[in-house]
């Protein structure tokens, strides 16, 4: 069972759909130029609220139906909810793999209805997860992850909230920021990119969400 926040499953032919295609081609295409190829990523928000989950689970998709092998990791390990979106269990997922071998061996991935697509839940959270996102196995987690698909989309905790979304997003090739209109302040945003680059990041750019459409046009 899924949630309606799976937009390109429930309205397909919508505008906002056809926004995130728009912004799957820029990210599998928009990087030619750039001095690695781009296969893991974050996205992230400056604050709570910002829509980015959403964001992530959709474009996730975007990817899988374009014929990319995709896996979306949550690791929001503060506020996880990847498992609730698509209505999936949460017990075991990329806290197993730092703690458990035979889970990093063998990744508790789940299995969409989505070709192409399999979610890798946060897990039950125990541990601090900032411990757990600077684990020095987290990067080898990656690694694997990385050799099962053509994309790894993560999920992370908003950079203002917690240093979560710096650590990982350094140990990737790049970080979406997601900005919702109407909401997220200016200095909260330039405040979360200076963060993201200060560590190292590459900032691929930023997802305007919640505009309005009498603003942007019909199309």
């Amino acid at each position: 069972m899924t949630t309606p926040d799976l937009l390109l499953l429930n309205n397909p032919h919508s505008a906002p759909a056809e926004a995130i295609r728009t912004l799957r081609t820029n990210l599998m295409f928009g990087q030619k130029n750039a001095q690695k190829p781009l296969h893991t990523f974050i996205v992230t928000a400056s604050a709570d609220g910002d829509d980015k989950s959403t964001l992530a689970a959709n474009l996730a998709i975007a990817f899988a139906q374009a014929g990319q092998k995709t896996i979306l990791v949550d690791a929001d390990l503060r506020r996880p909810s990847q498992h609730t979106i698509w209505g999936i269990p949460n017990e075991r997922g990329l806290i197993a793999m730092v703690n458990d071998e035979s889970a990093f061996a063998q990744p508790p991935l789940v299995s969409t209805a989505v070709e192409n697509l399999s979610i890798l839940p946060a897990g039950t959270v125990q541990a601090i997860p900032t411990d757990v996102l600077s684990h020095p196995r987290m990067g080898e987690i990656i690694g694997v992850l990385k050799a099962r698909a053509d994309y790894v989309i993560f999920d992370t905790s908003p950079v203002l909230v917690a240093t979560d979304a710096a650590l990982l997003g350094r140990k990737t090739d790049g970080a979406l920021l997601v900005v919702r209109a109407g909401g997220t302040r200016k200095d909260h945003v330039a405040r979360a990119k200076t963060t993201l680059e200060q560590v190292g990041t590459t900032l691929l750019g930023a997802v305007l969400t919640n505009a309005s459409q009498e603003k942007t046009g019909k199309y």
